[in-house]
């Protein structure tokens, strides 16, 4: 398992970017995530299924969607980071199978507000039909290199 960086509020530049995750989307996959967050609704891993009910294809459901989103920000925020708030998530294109959703985002804003060190992302998914997810703010706390006052 790869140890995730602690990242800094001093570190952060607005229009930094945050390093992609790839995520394929196999059979296996769907399954899978659809037993670990309990949506048993077939249209999560039965293409027929999904297919009669206008779906291209199964297709990820918006917990595992809103995992690849906490994903790529815990890689870049770090374990003493904190997800405080999440906007504008829409699903605007199915997830399908066969196809590899990545996550994105960039640096937007960054604030103090009294002792809290805060930062504004915008995240966003892809597949090979452009933007799928979002894009939506995220807002982090991060902590200082050196304690504040």
């Amino acid at each position: 398992m790869r140890k995730i960086d602690q990242l800094y509020w001093e570190d952060v530049e607005i229009g930094d970017e945050i390093s992609s995750v790839e995520f394929p989307l196999t059979v296996a996959r769907l399954v899978m995530a659809a037993g670990a967050n309990r949506d048993f609704n077939s249209i999560h891993h039965n293409s027929e299924y999904a297919q009669q009910t206008g779906a291209p294809d199964m297709y990820a459901n918006v917990i595992f969607l809103q995992g690849m989103w906490e994903k790529t920000i815990r890689n870049y925020i770090g374990l003493a980071g904190t997800i405080k708030s999440l906007k504008g998530f829409r699903m605007k294109v199915f997830n399908t199978v066969g196809e590899t959703v990545v996550t994105k985002g960039t640096v937007k804003k960054k604030w103090r507000e009294k002792k809290e060190f805060l930062v504004e992302l915008e995240i966003w998914s892809e597949n090979s039909k452009g933007i799928t997810v979002g894009p939506g703010a995220v807002i982090v706390t991060l902590p200082l290199r050196e304690k504040a006052n």
